[in-house]
Order: C-alpha cells, then sequence, then structure tokens
C-alpha cells in the first residue's frame, strides 16, 4: 500500500470476475515492473508492462496502434503512451486529484494496486484501490476481432456518501496510420508534425492519419488510411484529441473540446461529470483499430450512430474470440486437464 502502514505482501491467487477466471497477482507495483504478452484469437499483438507501458497493433509492427519500442522504452513510457486516467473528487468539502497507476501522487493517497491476467492470455485488467476516497478504478484490455482493441473501465465506490467527480479518461500517444517501425525509431519528431487528429463530433470518432505519406521522392502521397478510437458508456463528455489540457484539468481548470490536433501527439480523452453512490458503479469503454480506410470510417460512424445495443455486440464478439482462441489451442492439444 503506498502512503500506508499495511503489509504490502505480494500474493498470487485465482480469481473469478464475472465469468472469467483471472490470475490475481496482488501488490504487484511492489514488484519490478516485467514485461507480458497478450494473445487473440485473430491478428491483434499487444506487449504490455506491468506499470501500464505498451506497444499495441494488428498484423505486424507496421500496423501499431502505439509506438513500437524495445521494452525498456515501453515500460519507461508508461506516463505518457497508452491508459491515462485522472480523477477529481469531491469529498468532505474538499477537491481531491486521484491518478491511478501514476506516480505523480506517490504518497498523497493510500493506494493498493493489484494486476489481474485471464487463464487464456488474451486478457489484463489493471486495478487500483484508493483507500482515502473509498474508490476502485480497473481497466481491462481485449480483443475483438470485429471491432480492434477495447479497454473497459470500471469505477466502484465504498463510500459512505454519494460521491460527485469529474473523469479523465482515455489514451496517449496514439498512432496514425502509415508509419512504420524503422522511421518511428529514427525520425519520431518528423512523425510528430505530419500528425493530424480529427474528432467526428456526432459520434465521438477520432481518426489518426496523417497530412501525406512521409517519403523521401518528390511526389505527391496521399494518407489515405487512418486509426480510429471512439467510445461508449458515458454521458455527453468532452472529447480531447491531445495530451494539452492535462495540466489544465489536474489544476481543476475546465477544458475544452478539441477536434482538430495538427502536429501532436494523438490521444483520445472523454471528460464527464459523474455521480456514485455507495456501492454503485459506472462502466464505459474505449474501442481502437488500425488500418482503417474511408468506407470502413463512414460504416463505423453509421454503426456508432444507428446501432442502440453497440456495447452488447463489443462484448459478445470479444467472448465469441475467447472461445476461438480456446478452440485453436485445443487443436494443437494445448488444453489439458490433471
Amino acid at each position: 500500500m503506498k502512503g500506508g502502514n499495511t503489509s504490502n505482501a505480494i500474493e498470487l491467487n485465482r480469481v473469478q470476475i464475472g465469468r472469467d477466471y483471472y490470475f490475481k497477482i496482488s501488490n504487484s507495483d511492489a514488484l519490478r515492473p516485467f514485461f507480458m504478452s497478450i494473445v487473440s484469437d485473430s491478428d491483434h499483438w499487444m506487449f504490455i508492462s506491468s506499470n501500464g507501458g505498451l506497444s499495441a497493433g494488428r498484423k505486424n509492427a507496421e500496423y501499431a496502434l502505439f509506438p513500437y519500442y524495445t521494452d525498456d522504452k515501453i515500460t519507461e513510457s508508461a506516463e505518457i503512451t497508452g491508459s491515462k486516467t485522472i480523477f477529481r473528487v469531491q469529498k468532505g468539502g474538499t477537491a481531491h486529484v486521484w491518478e491511478p497507476f501514476s506516480e505523480r501522487f506517490d504518497g498523497l493517497h493510500k493506494v493498493s494496486r493489484h494486476l489481474y491476467k485471464s487463464i487464456y492470455g488474451n486478457k489484463i485488467i489493471f486495478e487500483e484501490e484508493s483507500h482515502d476516497l473509498q474508490l476502485t478504478f480497473r481497466y481491462e484490455w481485449s480483443s475483438s476481432d470485429v471491432f480492434g482493441f477495447v479497454r473497459k473501465s470500471t469505477l466502484i465506490s465504498r463510500a459512505a456518501e454519494t460521491v460527485n467527480l469529474t473523469v479523465l479518461d482515455g489514451l496517449q500517444n496514439i498512432m496514425p496510420y502509415g508509419v512504420n517501425s524503422a522511421l518511428q525509431n529514427s525520425a519520431s519528431n518528423l512523425v510528430d508534425a505530419y500528425k493530424r487528429s480529427e474528432l467526428e463530433a456526432a459520434t465521438g470518432l477520432g481518426i489518426y492519419a496523417l497530412s501525406a505519406l512521409i517519403v523521401d521522392k518528390a511526389e505527391p502521397s496521399e494518407a489515405l488510411k487512418a486509426n480510429t478510437v471512439w467510445s461508449l458508456g458515458l454521458e455527453r463528455p468532452i472529447y480531447l484529441l491531445s495530451s494539452l489540457q492535462l495540466k489544465d484539468f489536474r489544476k481543476g481548470k475546465p477544458v475544452q473540446q478539441e477536434e482538430d490536433v495538427k502536429a501532436e501527439k494523438g490521444a483520445y480523452f472523454v471528460v464527464t461529470e459523474m455521480t456514485l453512490a455507495n456501492g454503485a458503479e459506472k462502466e464505459w469503454m474505449m474501442v481502437a483499430n488500425v488500418n482503417q480506410n474511408h468506407a470502413a470510417i463512414a460504416k463505423l460512424s453509421a454503426t456508432i450512430n444507428n446501432e442502440k445495443q453497440l456495447a452488447d455486440r463489443v462484448k459478445q464478439d470479444v467472448e465469441a474470440g475467447t472461445q476461438r482462441l480456446i478452440e485453436l489451442n485445443a487443436a494443437a492439444d494445448a488444453l489439458q486437464l490433471t
């Protein structure tokens, strides 16, 4: 437990969350950061550190959602790449800033951090409990063959009184389509100059592309594909496409929606207010994909706009992927009963 006297004993247990079974490492932050791979039934790949830093994409390193680096750089980039969540919590007439999984506020709150990996290796959950605020936040990475990478967030209140809070939640350092791993490693600053992040405000769809493909030839080269991120589950959020306003949010200042950001590292954040009663929980999700053309983005936008049970459809495809993964392993005699 950070900032407290409770023993931070490291334990490994098998637990059930919903219908899935996981291996849980209690107080995982007491261990030196370690590296993991998350598998899928399709062409998704994810390499993730126990501190949250990650790289992910589909097919190979040339179709990356986050920068494809070596494991030491991925671990060191946890504060600026992948998941980032900040809460402003009103409790006892005082405003508290809680930034789960960040070293920024170490010692300020009494917290415990736990890590869960599904027994099939295709899902991972990061969990932080704030004992001062009596709140628990967790996010889960999984994959869907149809929709891409799915990040499900859950906030649970154990406070006796109703808790009012403002949440900023999302993803940082999102790659545009068209940047190969060699270019990212050798000329990342140049890549940043070509980045353009756009928001389709009606649906909350974030589109991440290059203003032009980066080529060393005197010829036009249009960027005709993009990576995408969208969200479900939060009412009327403000959307941010960069990390530029995070400092203002931490200070309690209002943030303004971003709809077209150029020459900055891409991000996707939702900002909204919520109220949680004792024992209540709130769940929302973000879905990210790579290598999308104009037709696929138009179809996705229409789906977000018109399909009322879209969250259920995403969850069903994630679960269908788990079953396909089990079948693939069974066909290779990987499942055993002793």
